[in-house]
């Protein structure tokens, strides 16, 4: 009994250092390279959980919350992931930091391994719930905030697309007045970005045209969406183009008779008869290869992401019957130099076209509208601008209104 007794008390101290090697361990900086070492190994496709908090329904069938969604379902088919992997958060408002938290947490709460937020007002809370939940990945749409850890960010040059589809809308005009019902204006780079490579794509065409802005202060707002179109049309404007989350722009376009350049989704099916094209997103390219990053352990070669044409994340929907005969032509004239990149839109490089419909390059000064000289004639291009949140002037050629 006594011999028992010593055994038990051998193995108890034992115990207690082992224990306190554990803990001087963790105190070492050891417990974190064991975490580094876990995240390398990667996690298990059967053991993955995909998050993604959307600002709208993606079952509205159309615009930024469904062409998301999209990217999901792609990503879940390229990587074999069965239904109960994915979580989904709808209707979560941008503006409203306790919905925001709730709705990551419920993620969390799911077994999630990847959490993919999707719209700038999301932003600082998704930095907040990436230093709480470090053994979670964090990936935010549209913004430019990220850690060198678990929390990056995505989006993509959508600029270039705008240009592409700016062509299709120079082309159509005869009023030469195109209207812009933007979320923001020169407040923020994604949307002033936007709408400059757009008016710079309907100049290649048609210098001559002027591109009218009214911005939304809001990234959704349905009612005024269809209201500033109406307006823009009243204005003379027979080309509406867009950077707002419903098909209501091209709607009214349809209605009033005239026609419509849509975004993040194809929109033709719901304005056919207005619709020339729509600056469309494939987020399942993102997504695919953030969540592949995970399954293989790659997620700090990964980084912030930033694709364009050339990667296949941004694109123009097919051209509709109401283009301009030659329109498809242009487009894929422009789309080979920006594929190869050998030219980029905010460059000091203009785009025009001559008779054959050839794409011709002369060197010319990128001009804000005040007159100002942003980009001599010749010189490179000031696309980091657009990545950094920097582009908050609008070019010459657009107003607004």
């Amino acid at each position: 009994m006594k011999k028992t007794k010593a055994l038990l008390v051998v193995l108890l101290a034992l115990v207690v250092v082992f224990s306190f090697a554990a803990c001087g361990s963790s105190n070492s900086g050891e417990e974190e390279s064991t975490a580094d070492d876990g995240a390398a190994a990667g996690i298990a496709v059967e053991d993955i959980k995909v998050g993604v908090v959307h600002i709208g329904d993606p079952a509205d069938g159309t615009g930024y919350s469904y062409m998301h969604d999209q990217g999901i379902v792609g990503m879940q088919e390229n990587l074999g992931l069965s239904d109960d992997q994915i979580v989904r958060e709808l209707n979560v408002s941008d503006s409203d930091s306790n919905a925001i938290r709730t709705a990551i947490e419920d993620c969390v709460a799911q077994g999630c391994n990847i959490i993919f937020t999707t719209s700038y007002g999301y932003m600082e809370t998704t930095e907040e719930l990436a230093a709480e939940y470090p053994d979670i990945y964090f990936s935010h749409a549209t913004g430019y905030l990220s850690n060198d850890t678990n929390f990056n960010n995505y989006f993509g040059r959508i600029y270039q697309a705008r240009y592409l589809s700016g062509i299709a809308a120079g082309l159509k005009t005869e009023t030469n007045k195109i209207g812009y019902v933007s979320a923001y204006g020169t407040e923020l780079a994604e949307t002033c970005s936007g709408i400059n490579a757009f008016a710079l794509g309907v100049q290649s065409v048609n210098p001559d045209a002027v591109v009218y802005v009214k911005s939304l202060s809001s990234w959704s707002d349905p009612t005024n969406e269809t209201a500033y179109a109406e307006a823009l049309i009243e204005m003379g404007c027979d080309v509406i183009a867009q950077h707002c989350d419903s098909a209501n722009p091209q709607i009214a376009a349809e209605k009033a008779g005239v026609f419509g350049v849509g975004y993040n989704s194809d929109m033709s099916a719901d304005a056919p008869d207005a619709e020339l094209t729509s600056a469309i997103w494939n987020w399942d390219v993102y997504y695919t290869t953030a969540v592949q990053a995970v399954i293989d352990g790659t997620w700090a070669d990964l980084g912030n992401y930033y694709g364009g044409i050339k990667e296949g994340f941004v694109d123009v929907a097919p051209l509709t019957a109401n283009c301009v005969e030659g329109t498809q032509e242009k487009i894929d004239a422009v789309k080979e130099l920006l594929m190869d990149g050998s030219w980029d839109v905010f460059s000091g490089v203009k785009l025009s076209f001559d008779e054959s419909g050839a794409v011709v390059q002369t060197d010319g000064a990128l001009e804000d509208s005040e007159g100002n000289t942003i980009v001599e004639a010749g010189g490179a291009s000031v696309e980091d601008k657009v990545i950094t949140g920097e582009m908050n002037y609008f070019v010459k050629g657009v107003e607004l209104k």
